[in-house]
């Protein structure tokens, strides 16, 4: 991966490299513009190369993520099972009121999204044992978006843009080069969760459902697009505007089989409450949605406390909880109570209060970085106030995990710059399995979320010496 990232810098590198730049960027602006890839006003891609892995790096993501998915369906099927561990996922009251709602298919989240660091890759074979699994460098998963995972098809967009840079077929040259693919994972649980609902085979009328200012709504043009490629009608429609009649839910103005919720499930109800013609319609059994209530458990972010509390390792077969030991950072939700860290016994709000600069501080169901407050970033009597905050309301307190690095090149006022950018790898999961997509987000804050304006999100591709 090294040499693949040293040969692609070495193209832009000297006189001739900056004209490659320059056209490189040129190219990318049009293909920008033309496919609609802007996260709002902001360009979706700021770099000009894409992330890069080898075939085995690739294929060692793969074999990660399925025990940590794993740790996640037993959590949720104890959740559902057991009230005392549904507690400490912290659900609000209304949350708990939307429970019972049977979705109609088996995955509490069809479509989700692990947010990982992975730092320092070595090759297979020669890892480093950590717990009962061997480590091939580290990774740490400090997040799961189980409710509305956003990205695949920007992430294919993106691919399919980058595949025409100037620079990419220069690299093609000595490269074999491949794309991470994302957003037919998604369509193909849409499709088996509406195959489960229904009992059959007939495609779907979708509606595609979240309000018409949010700065993802470029992205659900992008999925309506494949849907009519596939011959799927699709709307694109404001939950405000849905009717619920006749036993039938309306969107856009037509009836719809199945809802591809991206709005929020708590905006949602904030803004139409719990008897609005949506919910409504997913009560009756007259529509399909994905994901459905039930995912809001595993989207808590009180998830990864849950399968890192000493207390739950029972919940999990041998290799879920090894995989949670070796790639689950400690968490915990904040609360007078005693736990342990490093093997001691600890008063869990004392030790983090001293122990600032170790620790970062969560809400349990925000997104966009909304209030988080990373401890090594701010003083004494600011930590204290957060802290206080956290005991207040449902947060999680996590350890600090070291954030990878990697040089990207841009091009700006004429010329090559190469910097080191934080990055992160989210891998896209269909039906509790790694669905061999990524979303990577670059950035040079240390909070790492293209919603919160601090990133950019690049394309992956898979790649080998010709």
């Amino acid at each position: 991966m090294t040499d693949a990232v040293a040969a692609y810098h070495e193209l832009l590198a000297g006189s001739a490299g900056e004209q490659l730049a320059a056209d490189t960027q040129g190219a990318l602006d049009e293909q920008l513009a033309r496919r609609g890839l802007l996260f709002g006003e902001r360009k979706l891609c700021t770099v000009l190369r894409p992330r890069l892995y080898t075939p085995a790096l690739h294929r060692l993501l793969a074999t990660r993520v399925r025990p940590l998915m794993r740790a996640f369906g037993q959590a949720h099927h104890a959740a559902m099972a057991d009230r005392a561990v549904r507690d400490q996922f912290r659900l609000a009251d209304w949350e708990e009121s939307l429970l019972d709602i049977q979705p109609g298919f088996d995955a509490p989240s069809p479509t989700s999204r692990l947010d990982l660091f992975v730092i320092d890759p070595a090759p297979e074979g020669a890892g480093r044992h950590r717990g009962d699994v061997t480590d091939h460098g580290s990774m740490a998963l400090t997040e799961y978006n189980g409710e509305v995972p956003a990205g695949a098809a920007y992430a294919d967009a993106l691919s399919a843009a980058f595949l025409d840079l100037p620079a990419m077929r220069e690299f093609a040259r000595r490269w074999s080069i491949s794309p991470i693919l994302s957003h037919h994972g998604v369509i193909h649980v849409l499709l088996d969760a509406w195959r489960q609902f229904s009992g059959g085979r007939s495609k779907p009328r979708i509606a595609i459902i979240d309000w018409p200012d949010v700065p993802t709504y470029s992205e659900f043009v992008l999925y309506r697009d494949h849907f009519t490629a596939l011959g799927i009608e699709s709307v694109i429609a404001d939950p405000r505007e849905a009717e619920y009649r006749d036993g039938q839910l309306w969107c856009g103005g037509v009836p719809v089989d199945l809802v591809y919720k991206r709005v929020l499930l708590a905006e949602l109800v904030q803004e139409m409450g719990l008897d609005n013609p949506v919910l409504n319609a997913v009560r009756d059994r007259a529509v399909c949605m994905v994901n459905a209530p039930s995912s809001k458990i595993l989207h808590k972010k009180a998830s990864l406390a849950v399968l890192s509390d000493e207390r739950n390792a029972h919940l999990y077969d041998p290799g879920a909880a090894a995989a949670v030991r070796a790639f689950v950072p400690w968490t915990r939700v904040v609360e007078e109570r005693r736990t342990t860290h490093d093997g001691a016994d600890v008063d869990l709000v004392e030790h983090v209060r001293r122990h600032r600069e170790r620790f970062v501080l969560k809400p349990n169901d925000d997104y966009g970085g909304a209030g988080i407050v990373l401890g090594w970033t701010v003083d004494d009597a600011a930590w204290e106030q957060a802290l206080a905050k956290a005991l207040a309301e449902p947060y999680i307190v996590q350890e600090r995990v070291p954030i990878p690095m990697e040089p990207y090149p841009s091009y700006v006022d004429g010329a090559v710059h190469v910097i080191d950018r934080m990055i992160d790898t989210a891998p896209f999961v269909a039906h509790g399995d790694y669905a061999d997509g990524l979303l990577t987000r670059l950035s040079t804050a240390a909070l790492l979320n293209v919603t919160a304006g601090g990133g950019s999100q690049v394309p992956a591709f898979v790649v080998e010496p010709r």
